[in-house]
C-alpha cells in the first residue's frame, strides 16, 4: 500500500538527515514493573499482540526496479513480533541503556517498529524491572503504543493468548481511508489558514543567553522545567474560565514569546508554530482505537495584538485550532505544497505538544480490572514516562502532568539551529508566562503587560533580526521548462569548483531543471537538495563528471533504500559529453 503523506515526510527526514546525526522520530516510553516478571510469558504476550495487530508486522518495501509505485510503500508481513531483551541486574547502566536504545537505528525495511528492553534493578525474581519501549514514528505514534500496551496486559494475564472476535480497523484501513479522501476542501481551507509570509517562527535569543553560549555544538539538547501542582491548577482554572484548554494557554504563552522576537515593540505582528494533532478526529470507524501513525504537526498562526486583552489571543488560538482539527489527516508537507511557498521557506519552526491526563478516558492506560488482576499476581505498574523524539524542527516543547499533578515542560532543540542556552531560556520564559497568565482574573489585561513582564525577566533581546531560513543547498543552474519536467542534479566530483558545471548548463537542452550542490558535498548534502523534488514525486536524474559517479550512485542507492524509485545516473568526461548522456538517460516527464 502506498505510504501516507505523513509517513513519506518522516522517511524524507531520515533520508536527508545530516551525516552522524542521531536518528529522528524515535520516541520512548519507560516505566517500572514491580513484582515477578515471567520473560517467556512476556514474550508470548507480545507475539499474540503482533498476530492481532498488523502494524507490528509492518515495514517499508525497498523500491523494486519494476514497481509501478512512485514512492514508498507499506507492506505487512505474515509473521513478526518484538523480541524483548532482558538485561540482568548489574549488567547494564539504566541511563546508558535508555540512550543506547534511542540511538540505535531502526531498519524500516524489516518488520518491527517497536523494540523492547528490560533491565532488572535488583537481583531476584521480585524486581523491580525497568521496561523500555522504543518505537519509530514512521509506523507508530505514542497513542498507538499505549493502545498496544492495553492489549499486551490482557495477553500477559491470559498467558500469551488474545481474544478473537470481529476484525477491528488497522493500519491498512487507515491507508485505504487516506487514499480515498478528496483534498478539495482542505486545499481551500489551508489557502486561507496557512501562516502568512513574514510570520515570526522562532523566539529571539536573549542577550544573556547569547553572551553565555558555548561554541557551536551538534546533536540535540534537552531541557525540563516544572510548574507545581498549585500553579498547574491555577493555569487550568484560568484557561477554563475563559473557555480554553491548558494546551491553548501554552500556545498563547509561546505566541507571546515569538512576538517578542519580531522587534515590533507593542505593534501587532503575526507569529506561527506547529501543534501536534492526534489525527484520530476523522470519520474512519474505530480511529480512536487504531494503532497507526496518525499523529502529526499542523501549522497555526495568530496575529498578536499587544493592545488587545490576552484572552483575545486565547480565543484566536482556540478558533485556529478548531479549524485545523477539521483536516487533521492532512500532513504539514501537503499544506506547504498547497501554499505555493518556496521550498526554502518554512511555514513553522517549532512544535508544541500537550499530552492528555493519564488514564481513561483521556489516555489509554490499562483498565482498572486489568490492574486489579495484575495486583493479584503481585504485579504493580509504575506510571509510564515518555522521552520525546528528535525532529527536523529547531525546537519542540511537550507538556504533560506528572503523578503529583505538576505540569512538566520539556524542550528538545537541534543545537545546529538553537544552542542549548537559548532553548533553556525560551523554556524558562514560557514557564514564567504560564505562571503569570492566571493573574488576569477578569480577562481584561492587555497582552502588552505580559510582554513587559517577559522583557523585564528575560532582559533585552539579542539583535539577531529575523530567523534564518534553512535552505536545501540546491544551486539552480537553469529552471525547468514547465511544471513536472523533473530535475537533473549534477553531483560535484572531488576537488570541484563552484562553477564546474557552467558548461553543461549551456550545452544541455532538456526540459528538466538543472541544478547542483555547492562543493564539497557528501551524500547527505545531495539528498537535502533533492528533498523538494522527492516530496513532489518529480522525475529525477543524477549526473556528473568522471569522479562523481561513486557519490551519485550512493545517493541513488539511498533513495531506493528509502522507498523511492532510484534515479538513473549519467557520467561523462566533458560538458558536451555529459549533456548528450543526460538527454539519453533522462526519464519521461509529465507534460512532455
Amino acid at each position: 500500500m502506498p505510504a501516507s503523506a505523513r509517513q513519506r515526510e518522516v522517511l524524507l527526514d531520515a533520508l536527508t538527515a545530516r551525516s552522524g546525526a542521531a536518528p529522528l522520530h524515535v520516541e520512548q516510553l519507560h516505566w517500572r514493573w514491580y513484582g515477578p516478571l515471567d520473560t517467556r510469558r512476556f514474550r508470548d504476550a507480545w507475539r499474540a499482540v503482533s498476530a492481532q495487530e498488523p502494524v507490528l508486522r509492518a515495514a517499508f518495501a525497498e523500491h523494486a526496479a519494476d514497481s509501478a509505485a512512485a514512492g514508498p510503500c507499506v507492506v505487512v508481513h505474515p509473521d513478526a513480533a518484538p523480541d524483548p531483551v532482558r538485561h540482568p541486574y548489574g549488567s547494564a547502566d539504566w541511563h546508558s541503556l535508555l540512550v543506547g536504545e534511542r540511538l540505535r537505528p531502526f531498519d524500516l525495511h524489516h518488520p518491527g517498529p517497536l523494540r523492547i528492553a528490560l533491565l532488572d534493578e535488583q537481583a531476584g525474581p521480585a524486581g523491580p524491572t525497568r521496561v523500555i519501549l522504543t518505537f519509530h514514528h514512521a509506523l507508530l505514534d505514542g497513542w498507538s503504543v499505549r493502545l498496544l500496551l492495553r492489549s499486551f496486559y490482557r495477553a500477559y494475564l491470559a498467558a500469551g493468548r488474545t481474544r478473537g472476535g470481529e476484525r477491528r480497523p488497522d493500519v491498512r484501513d487507515h491507508l485505504d481511508w487516506l487514499a480515498r479522501q478528496d483534498d478539495t476542501a482542505p486545499r481551500a481551507y489551508w489557502a486561507r489558514a496557512v501562516p502568512p509570509p513574514g510570520s515570526r517562527t522562532l523566539p529571539a535569543a536573549t542577550a544573556a543567553a547569547a553572551r553565555g553560549d558555548r561554541p557551536a555544538r551538534t546533536g540535540h539538547g534537552r531541557a525540563r522545567i516544572r510548574l507545581t501542582p498549585g500553579e498547574a491548577v491555577r493555569l487550568r482554572e484560568w484557561a477554563a474560565r475563559h473557555g480554553a484548554a491548558e494546551s491553548t494557554a501554552l500556545g498563547a504563552a509561546w505566541a507571546l514569546l515569538l512576538h517578542r522576537g519580531t522587534g515590533s515593540g507593542f505593534r501587532p505582528a503575526p507569529v506561527a508554530f506547529a501543534v501536534a494533532a492526534s489525527g484520530r478526529g476523522i470519520t474512519l470507524r474505530g480511529a480512536a482505537g487504531l494503532p497507526a501513525p496518525l499523529q502529526g504537526p499542523l501549522p497555526l498562526h495568530v496575529r498578536v495584538d499587544p493592545s488587545a486583552p490576552v484572552t483575545r489571543l486565547l480565543a484566536d488560538l482556540a478558533g485556529a485550532a478548531l479549524g485545523a482539527s477539521s483536516y487533521e489527516w492532512v500532513s504539514h508537507g501537503q499544506i506547504h505544497t498547497w501554499s505555493g511557498r518556496s521550498t526554502d521557506s518554512e511555514l513553522t519552526a517549532s512544535l508544541l505538544a500537550f499530552d492528555p491526563p493519564a488514564g481513561p478516558p483521556f489516555h489509554p492506560g490499562p483498565p482498572a480490572a486489568v490492574e486489579a488482576e495484575l495486583a493479584e499476581e503481585g504485579v504493580q505498574l509504575g506510571r509510564p514516562q515518555a522521552v520525546d523524539a528528535y525532529t527536523a524542527l529547531p525546537i519542540g516543547i511537550r507538556a504533560h502532568h506528572d503523578c503529583e499533578g505538576g505540569l512538566v515542560l520539556t524542550a528538545v532543540n537541534d543545537r545546529t539551529r538553537i544552542p542549548d542556552r537559548e532553548a533553556e531560556a525560551a523554556l524558562a520564559q514560557t514557564a514564567l508566562l504560564l505562571r503569570e497568565l492566571p493573574a488576569d482574573a477578569d480577562g481584561t489585561t492587555p497582552a502588552r503587560e505580559f510582554l513587559r513582564l517577559l522583557a523585564e525577566a528575560a532582559g533585552p533581546a539579542a539583535p539577531t533580526g529575523p530567523p534564518a531560513v534553512r535552505g536545501t543547498g540546491l544551486v539552480e543552474l537553469r529552471p525547468a521548462a514547465h511544471p513536472g519536467a523533473g530535475t537533473v542534479l549534477l553531483v560535484p566530483p572531488p576537488g570541484a569548483t563552484a562553477d564546474c558545471y557552467a558548461g553543461v548548463a549551456d550545452a544541455h537542452r532538456g526540459p528538466q531543471a538543472l541544478a547542483t550542490v555547492a562543493p564539497p558535498a557528501d551524500a547527505a548534502a545531495c539528498l537535502r537538495a533533492l528533498r523538494p523534488a522527492l516530496a513532489a514525486g518529480e522525475p529525477l536524474l543524477l549526473g556528473g563528471y568522471s569522479g562523481a559517479g561513486q557519490l551519485a550512485y550512493e545517493v541513488a542507492r539511498r533513495i531506493g533504500a528509502h522507498g523511492w524509485r532510484p534515479p538513473p545516473v549519467a557520467v561523462a568526461a566533458s560538458a558536451r559529453g555529459l549533456a548528450r548522456t543526460l538527454r539519453t538517460a533522462a526519464p519521461p516527464s509529465d507534460g512532455g
